[in-house]
């Protein structure tokens, strides 16, 4: 692996590393995002976790759209007129919370209706989704919102995977730019959605990496790919490919996503395309020039004509050396929304306005747990996690994309322990943490579970069992996760089972640890593990260990 796909200011293992410009990995979410703004002429960022267009809109269909943070531009420099009116970024590769995406709905929407464009990952799925619910129903003087779903999942690396389908990818800001310009037409919001929907059926692309990206805090590269290898489907949240080979001609690179991408597009001879040549974060334009040049002579060849065309950096993964390609099928009504200006400054136009700085200071819920006596069993669960974030995200990084032990950490890390207060009281702060903190699929997950968990417990301090039969059936209505798609979910069900039938504390914490164990023979079915089919086996779900030791500590301490 070469050095320049690398950002940590060390070493890892033989490979040496380079130094980010960050003041800390902790703090270059927030420091990074404030100067992007600053450089943003028409964008606001709002305590409740977004960024909007500062002008607005003064009436139509609006648009929010969001995901984790790593992907710039995406999507913040795609706020704008003629594209985004807010985006809700998430922590590094993390899906943005529901709380985020409904406060940014209610703030853009007219009257007309809001649409969402998401990208097919299961935070991101969730999360909107939950934001959807909370927007139809009226808050206080607020009346509910009309809003529809624009869902893209483009990466023909993930179709043929029994997961939750294609990854959603560098489709999305055609799709954002698509429909921004047809809700600046004046249309409804389902006409609006209806042209978005069109655009994502027929997108599809793919990624070529030759080195993999570093996120912040991990400490090491989200996968390894010796020097002279290339990982032919990479994702961008920095997921290994299941396809590792010698690395190629850019020529023979082009031929092979192509031939893969085009069949789901439904172009022939005769046909108009757009083209996107998306930089990851680490490439030349000089290699993304070869790359395009190829795709437009390959193309050609076949008698497609490509009419537009889109070459740079717009959709990142923070700085991992490698490009996408994207193929979009054209017409005439595409190519007039596609030409529609827009104001957004992550566009590959000059934005010349004044600068704007803001202390990006982010409200947050009350997650607190600081009042009444010490709660034992609870405060020994989040010690745990606490001391564990490494072994989290090492399991994770074998297994997914290294982010859950900084998820745990940033849902847990901020609590002084003793953790104080009633079952009820303690476990609704620690759901409202996982929900506002962590985001992503473990946010909604872990606070979903808890939710019912401590409404449970709260209603009556017996109502363990009834308590985590309810958490398991809402993650499970969340998510779809079953027994063997390792999950959670793993962990969960046996020790439900065991309450249910009367079993003891102790007997439901074998089971859950049994259910973790028989995790690391199976392979995924359910988040980004689940594209990685057989090469995650042996290797246990962080997830499921992390609600073991929950049952652990209930038996121990409770």
């Amino acid at each position: 692996m070469g050095t320049r796909n690398c950002t940590s200011p060390a070493s890892v293992g033989s490979v040496t590393v380079r130094a980010r410009f960050e003041n800390s990995s902790h703090s270059l979410f927030t420091d990074g995002l404030r100067g992007v703004l600053a450089a943003h002429p028409d964008a606001a960022w709002h305590d409740a976790g977004f960024v909007a267009r500062r002008t607005g809109r003064g009436s139509g269909v609006a648009l929010v759209s969001g995901g984790g943070s790593g992907h710039e531009p995406m999507h913040i420099g795609f706020v704008g007129a003629g594209m985004l009116d807010a985006a809700c970024p998430g922590l590094i590769f993390t899906s943005p919370n529901a709380v985020q995406v409904a406060a940014a709905t209610r703030a853009v929407d007219t009257g007309a209706g809001v649409l969402h464009i998401v990208k097919n990952y299961t935070g991101d799925v969730m999360n909107f989704a939950v934001a959807r619910r909370l927007a139809a129903a009226p808050d206080g003087d607020e009346p509910a919102i009309a809003t529809d779903v624009v869902l893209v999942d483009d990466d023909v690396a993930t179709e043929d995977t029994s997961g939750p389908g294609r990854r959603g990818t560098a489709a999305t800001i055609v799709v954002e730019k698509i429909c921004g310009a047809a809700a600046d037409e004046g249309r409804a919001l389902a006409d609006v959605a209806a042209v978005g929907r069109r655009v994502a059926a027929t997108a599809r692309s793919m990624s070529v990496s030759f080195g993999a990206c570093i996120v912040p805090g991990s400490g090491a590269p989200s996968f390894d790919l010796p020097d002279g290898q290339m990982a032919f489907g990479v994702g961008i949240h920095g997921e290994r490919a299941r396809d590792e080979r010698p690395a190629e001609r850019a020529e023979d690179i082009v031929t092979d996503l192509l031939t893969r991408i085009l069949p789901g597009t439904g172009l022939a001879s005769g046909g108009r395309a757009l083209v996107v040549v998306n930089n990851l974060g680490a490439v030349t334009d000089l290699e993304t020039g070869v790359l395009f040049a190829e795709a437009v002579k390959q193309l050609s060849e076949r008698g497609i004509e490509v009419e537009r065309s889109l070459v740079g950096r717009f959709v990142t993964a923070l700085d991992m050396a490698g490009a996408s390609l994207t193929v979009v099928p054209l017409d005439d009504e595409l190519v007039r929304l596609w030409d529609a200006p827009t104001s957004a400054p992550g566009w590959p136009h000059a934005a010349t306005a004044p600068s704007h700085t803001d202390p990006l200071e982010h409200a947050r819920p009350d997650d607190s747990a600081a009042d009444g006596e010490p709660n034992a069993w609870i405060s020994a669960w989040v010690d745990r996690v606490q001391q564990s974030v490494s072994e989290l995200t090492e399991l994770d990084r074998k297994a997914g994309d290294g982010d859950f032990g900084t998820n745990m950490e940033a849902a847990l890390g901020h609590y002084p322990l003793p953790l104080r207060g009633s079952d009820g009281a303690v476990l609704e702060a620690i759901s409202t943490a996982y929900l506002v903190r962590a985001g992503g699929t473990s946010g909604a997950v872990f606070g979903t579970f808890f939710t019912e968990l401590g409404r449970a417990l709260e209603a009556d301090g017996a109502g363990f069992a009834r308590g985590v039969r309810a958490g398991l059936d809402a993650v499970q209505e969340l998510g779809g996760a079953r027994v063997g798609d390792k999950t959670v979910v793993d962990a969960i069900s046996p020790a439900a089972d065991v309450l249910d039938g009367g079993g003891s504390l102790d007997e439901a914490a074998a089971a859950a640890s049994e259910g973790v164990a028989a995790t690391a023979g199976s392979a995924a079915s359910r988040g980004r593990a689940s594209y990685l089919g057989d090469t995650v086996k042996g290797v246990p779900d962080p997830g499921a260990l992390v609600m073991s030791w929950l049952f652990e500590a209930a038996a121990t301490h409770r």
